[in-house]
């Protein structure tokens, strides 16, 4: 079982090396805790990724030239309040740098499976300079809440702006 919808655009007028992901994949996990990296993504991505814990309970996936300028961000905040401390080390205790095997495939620690509860099935999704994976149910519900409030978070947005 495997559904894939979207793309990698490259998104050259703002900055010559920068990606965007986009897009949302079903892929499953092997018994050894790997999963397949969308061929679109890889190119990207790059042979070696980072993957640490995210917000909302699912995993964060960066390249790793993205995780440095990432990585940078959150060591400045290691030493700030006591929540800027805590999200610093939620990312930056909870990385773990991968390497993306020939196959395109890529070992996902236990710890970070159980943080996001996946057990067999994720959905890797495109959010712009990252890859994120969330268990299949997880996303689903999330999704749905997102579309179901989306005139209201607009508003929202719009009025801080």
């Amino acid at each position: 079982m495997k559904w894939e919808r979207g793309v990698v655009a490259s998104s050259r007028a703002a900055k010559p090396s920068s990606t965007m992901f986009l897009g949302e994949y079903l892929h499953i996990f092997d018994s050894k805790n790997r999963i397949s990296v969308p061929s679109r993504f890889r190119k990207d991505l790059g042979r070696v990724v980072v993957v640490t814990r995210g917000l909302d309970h699912c995993l964060y996936v960066y390249s790793r030239k993205a995780w440095e300028k990432q990585a940078q961000a959150y060591a400045r905040e290691a030493n700030g309040n006591a929540a800027q401390r805590g999200l610093a080390r939620l990312f930056l205790a909870g990385s773990f740098e991968a390497e993306v095997d020939r196959s395109g495939r890529v070992l996902i620690p236990e710890n970070l499976k159980s943080f996001a509860s996946i057990r067999e099935k994720a959905i890797i999704a495109g959010v712009a300079d990252r890859v994120e994976i969330w268990e299949e149910g997880a996303w689903k519900r999330y999704t749905t809440g997102i579309e179901r409030d989306a005139d209201t978070f607009a508003e929202k947005v719009g009025s801080t702006n």
